[in-house]
This record gives C-alpha cells, sequence and structure tokens, in this order.
C-alpha cells in the first residue's frame, strides 16, 4: 500500500509542475530531433562527409592553382 502511496505522491508532484511551468519555457525544454542518419549508423555518416568535403576542398584547389597557373 505505501509503494502506491508513493506513487500517487510522485506522480502528482510531476504534472503540478508541469501544468504550473509556463508554456513558452516548456517548449524551450523539448529536445531537438537528431538527424536519422545519426541516429541509425552514430558519428559515422558525419565523419564520412567530413572527410569527403574536405577530399572536394582539396581538388577545387589543386584545379584552380592548375589553371591560374597554366594561362601565364
Amino acid at each position: 500500500m505505501a509503494k502506491s502511496d508513493e506513487l500517487v505522491k510522485y506522480i502528482t508532484q510531476r504534472v503540478v509542475h508541469y501544468i504550473d511551468t509556463p508554456k513558452d519555457e516548456r517548449k524551450g525544454r523539448a529536445k531537438k530531433k537528431e538527424p536519422w542518419a545519426m541516429k541509425w549508423f552514430g558519428m559515422i555518416p558525419f565523419a564520412v562527409s567530413l572527410w569527403v568535403g574536405k577530399k572536394e576542398k582539396a581538388l577545387e584547389s589543386q584545379s584552380h592553382k592548375r589553371s591560374s597557373s597554366g594561362k601565364g
């Protein structure tokens, strides 16, 4: 019996606290959703995107250097 009384008391406290907090504050505390790729595969997609981005930048800078030095 004591356990159920404690449970009711706890739930009541949580509900009262929820009702007492302003709606704007509750919305501000909401968790932002993480991208599905991050949820399913962790940091791997992020690491791959960084790696690919670095490779593309390196290729662009090399081709830009070649094209500007070859015209002179």
